[in-house]
């Protein structure tokens, strides 16, 4: 006669036996796939302040990690248990600099713990779909970005620095004058690549700086 303990070793430490090593092999290597998916849209997208290429493995390696944590959580319950208290005591103290970073590490566990649970096709519809997705919202912010631009000059100069200004949708943030020198900022939407402005501002006889600096960090003079 079956005692409860016997049904509950049976029931629960015996579901290793679930896994198999092409099931394992094949999660693996699909986790694999789809990190490198996401490792290519981040390497050629990223468009923060400095790449990251410790960052962008770390990607790969943590679909993979979640991947196979997920597969010993799903083949044996005391097993997970385990884990889950193992995994309780980690704590992480890495600052991340971009909002973005953020968005590509969820988007690495989720595609880990679908390839764990065996959801293959639908863990690579979502990776490629959310990778689409974000190439377009990157297109889209390429074709007007804000900026600002940092003007610096001889009060005589007033009257050309603002003749240059004309044509530039622009709104004032800070207007600076001390010893006969006058410093502005401006904010301003630039379509593209088009900062020959700059040049020709710098080149104006009174100007001694012309900054144009992109709200992620990124800068030309």
């Amino acid at each position: 006669m079956n005692t409860f303990s016997d049904i509950f070793k049976k029931g629960f430490l015996e579901e290793t036996g679930n896994l198999t090593t092409q099931g394992f092999a094949m999660s693996m290597l699909a986790a694999f796939i789809c990190g490198m998916v996401v490792y290519g849209v981040y390497r050629k997208y990223y468009k923060g302040v400095i790449y990251s290429n410790n960052f962008n493995i770390l990607l790969v390696l943590t679909t993979m990690v979640t991947c196979f944590i997920v597969i010993v959580i799903s083949s044996n319950v005391v097993l997970s248990l385990g884990m889950v208290g193992a995994l309780s005591i980690v704590r992480f103290r890495t600052a991340v600099k971009d909002p973005l970073d953020v968005g590509f590490l969820f988007w690495t566990v989720a595609v880990g713990v679908t390839c764990g649970a065996g959801l293959y096709l639908i863990s690579l519809i979502g990776t490629v779909l959310i990778a689409v997705i974000y190439v377009l919202l990157v297109k889209i912010r390429n074709r007007k970005r804000q900026y600002l631009l940092i003007i610096k000059y001889e009060n005589e100069a007033a009257e050309s620095v603002a003749r240059k200004l004309e044509t530039l949708k622009k709104v004032l943030k800070n207007k600076t004058t001390s010893h006969g020198t006058t410093e502005l900022t401006y904010e301003v939407g630039i379509c593209g690549d088009n900062t020959a402005f700059v040049t020709a501002l710098s080149e104006l006889a009174g100007v001694s700086s012309a900054v144009l600096v992109e709200f992620t960090g990124d800068y030309f003079e």
